[in-house]
């Protein structure tokens, strides 16, 4: 991969880069929609992802290359314009230039740069984090800076919130930087604080991504963020984090049927984290399976941020041999499921749930096996 990068920059732009770094995509392995209710949430960093090259310039100008679009794209050192259009790609790293005054830390003025992905576009396996933390990678070893892993994954962040103009939490910047091979992020949100949870051997993630997507999906978000707000405020605590399942159900009768729903949903996903992490701990990926079909089915009836398609997946899949069990990853309202497996689960059972798949809806979903990976490293 390193070498391909290498040789793309070299044709790009006529010489070899000085510095290299790589950020991983990632996997919402469970807690959703957790992260802006300030609660725990699990994540991935997987073997495929973003990697970024970099060489200084003296005259003032940056030049943006990429492997998923052909015209390289210019822009003067002193100008930070949200691009528009095919070269709106770039917005992710202007972004994270544009953070680093907010953190103390010096941008580089002029410099050619290069971007490959190997991960699958719109499986929601958080490409932009990758790019971001990336990014920042180079962009810090340009200008001999080595802030904080922490302060990495809030320059992402705060890219993508202010710059790119996407209100996302802390889980995908923070996967991407804190990844472990054979482990999994553990995030507390609200502080951030960050740690990792052994995986047990044997775990396999396979990824089924069915290219759907809600057509008001920007409105189905907006409405989950308002209804455990709003419960949040009627139960007179700060956020829903604040509450434990027992606590919720005594006072369940004072919130709409919907708004009860939802705080539910969010109570008990925070709830089903935290087991997780035990069930890890102890090496029962079989308990650890049920806890990710029990959040599919509570995102299924309580927060109802399901669809027919990813309810299909999850009852073929949990059917299945060798899955320990299966559910929406990301947002909802669409997208791709993820299943949890043994070594035992290959090709041939993933080809008998497309095929099923296929029969019942006419299109096959897109299939990626993956397994964990390191995080955002700087590689030269």
């Amino acid at each position: 991969m390193k070498d391909a990068l290498v040789r793309q920059f070299s044709e790009a732009f006529g010489r070899p880069p000085q510095f290299i770094a790589r950020a991983p995509g990632r996997i919402e392995f469970i807690g959703n929609h957790t992260d802006y209710n300030g609660g725990t949430v699990l994540g991935a960093a997987i073997d495929r992802g973003v990697s970024v090259a970099l060489a200084l310039r003296d005259d003032g100008v940056r030049r943006f290359g990429s492997d998923q679009r052909s015209q390289v794209v210019t822009l003067p050192a002193d100008s930070l314009e949200k691009q528009q259009g095919p070269g709106s790609w770039v917005n992710y790293p202007l972004g994270v230039l544009a953070a680093l005054p907010e953190f103390s830390l010096r941008a580089p003025a002029g410099f050619d740069y290069f971007a490959t992905s190997d991960l699958p576009t719109g499986a929601g396996l958080s490409s932009s984090a990758a790019i971001e933390l990336a990014s920042g990678l180079v962009f810090l070893a340009a200008t001999q800076q080595e802030p904080s892993r922490e302060t990495l994954v809030k320059i992402g962040r705060h890219a993508e919130n202010h710059f790119v103009g996407v209100p996302c939490g802390i889980l995908d910047q923070g996967v991407s930087g804190f990844g472990q091979q054979d482990a999994l992020v553990f995030i507390d949100c609200r502080g951030p604080r960050f740690d990792t949870v052994p995986l047990p051997s044997g775990a396999h993630f396979w990824i089924f991504n069915t290219h759907t997507k809600h057509a008001l999906i920007d409105g189905l978000y907006a409405a989950r963020h308002r209804e455990c707000m709003e419960a949040a405020s009627k139960l007179g605590v700060k956020l829903l984090a604040d509450l434990t399942p027992a606590q919720l159900e005594a006072r369940l009768s004072e919130l709409p049927e919907v708004v009860g729903k939802r705080a539910r949903h969010i109570v008990e996903e925070i709830a089903r984290v935290d087991a997780s992490v035990v069930a890890l701990r102890q090496g029962d990926l079989a308990g650890v399976g049920q806890l990710l079909t029990a959040s599919h089915r509570s995102s299924q009836h309580l927060f109802e941020n399901s669809t027919p398609e990813l309810d299909f997946l999850v009852d073929t899949l949990t059917a299945t041999p060798h899955v320990f069990g299966a559910r929406l990853t990301g947002g909802g309202f669409g997208g791709a499921v993820m299943a949890l497996t043994d070594e035992h689960f290959g090709s041939a059972q993933a080809e008998q749930v497309v095929a099923a798949y296929t029969k019942k809806y006419g299109t096959a979903p897109e299939v990626l096996h993956t397994r964990t990976g390191p995080g955002a490293t700087l590689l030269s």
